[in-house]
């Protein structure tokens, strides 16, 4: 027998709709993505840890879920609104449905939402905390308990490894920190054949210099860049000593390493059609972002940081440059899951980075020899 749900958020707005997945009632930051396909990538993205992702395009699981799609093992998502969840899947790679993906990963959802009209409302106000309740508790009630909830601000430990891992590969050495990294990150630099060695977030930067890699990469990951101090000292070191690419949240991490300023921003970028504009080239690539923090343009000022990228719908930063050291960051995804494939090349231009250092490298040695 289907159930009635209530999500409820902390400025006492509410809906009504029919429970699907799991049925606990769990709360997390209440936020919308403009994807028109790509929900088994965004819902296991690491990125939503602590989040209840509002999906805009009206009808979600239409061709299922399979094992080739995920972009984490276990997802960390902590809940879905849908205005209609598919029960009858059409795809031949489909495995499950999104209810059945959503009850045996523990995550909560409600369909049946007028998703226009709580995304208008989030846009509005801001992302907001929210909850997932039954119909008959009082909404004053769930108000009172999500105004005196605070989110844990560690959000990042809870989905980086814990323990270093080996993605081998004949190619260049890349070093990948893992703030809660997508496995599409992994599938660029297999295609590219290189030997990637996994971290945790809070590796330090001896702990990289031993490792001897030829890059490294700092990946995407949840919540605020400023909670991960240990990884802002590390980064400070690292980029002085090997080529370094930084994605989304690693992409904020190198800006407050080199002493430029984030910020929480009123509704994040989340979507896979948002358009950058590359400053030098003039193009503009459609991208694929999930992000609720944003590098702050005017500090970046007494930095040794230039900007490379903005955002076309509201000028923030997309990426930047180091204008000493080999280091380079997007505020967007790459590796393009779900979304257009535009700034695939980044990786290659990474690839490139690590090349050059090689080459100036193997010159200094064939000079101290001389």
């Amino acid at each position: 027998m289907k159930q009635n749900r209530k999500l409820v958020l902390e400025d006492g707005t509410f809906f009504v709709g029919e429970a699907i997945g799991s049925d606990v009632d769990q709360s997390g930051e209440v936020v919308f993505n403009t994807g028109m396909t790509g929900y088994q990538e965004i819902i296991t993205d690491p990125s939503y840890c602590g989040q209840i992702v509002t999906f805009t395009y009206p009808m979600i699981g239409n061709y299922g879920f399979n094992r080739d799609d995920y972009e984490t093992v276990k997802p960390s998502i902590h809940g879905v609104v849908v205005k209609e969840a598919n029960e009858y899947p059409s795809n031949f790679r489909n495995e499950e449905t999104l209810h059945e993906f959503l009850s045996a990963h523990g995550i909560p959802g409600i369909q049946g939402v007028d998703t226009r009209k709580l995304t208008k409302h989030i846009r509005k106000e801001g992302s907001m905390k929210g909850a997932f309740t039954s119909v008959e508790e009082p909404i004053e009630a769930v108000v009172a308990r999500l105004r005196d909830t605070s989110f844990s601000r560690n959000v990042v430990a809870r989905v980086s490894t814990i323990k270093p891992y080996v993605v081998p590969g004949r190619g260049h050495r890349v070093v990948l920190v893992d703030f809660g990294m997508k496995h599409g990150i992994l599938r660029e630099f297999t295609k590219r054949h290189c030997h990637v060695t996994v971290v945790p977030y809070n590796t330090s930067a001896e702990e990289i210099r031993r490792l001897n890699p030829d890059g490294v990469l700092l990946s995407n990951g949840p919540g605020d860049p400023k909670d991960v101090q240990e990884a802002i000292e590390m980064v400070r070191t690292i980029l002085e000593e090997y080529p370094t690419f930084g994605i989304c949240l690693g992409h904020q991490l190198i800006a407050l390493a080199c002493g430029a300023n984030t910020e929480k921003m009123k509704f994040g970028h989340r979507g896979s059609n948002h358009p950058v504009k590359h400053i030098e080239s003039g193009s503009v690539y459609m991208t694929s972002q999930n992000h609720g923090y944003a590098v702050v343009e005017s500090s970046l000022s007494h930095t040794q940081l230039e900007v490379t990228q903005y955002a076309l719908n509201d000028g923030t930063v997309e990426g930047l440059a180091h204008l000493v050291y080999p280091c380079f960051s997007a505020q967007y995804h790459p590796e393009s899951a779900p979304g257009p494939e535009d700034s695939n090349e980044l990786f290659d231009e990474f690839i490139e980075m690590m090349e050059e250092a090689k080459g100036r490298e193997k010159v200094l040695c064939q000079n101290v020899q001389i």
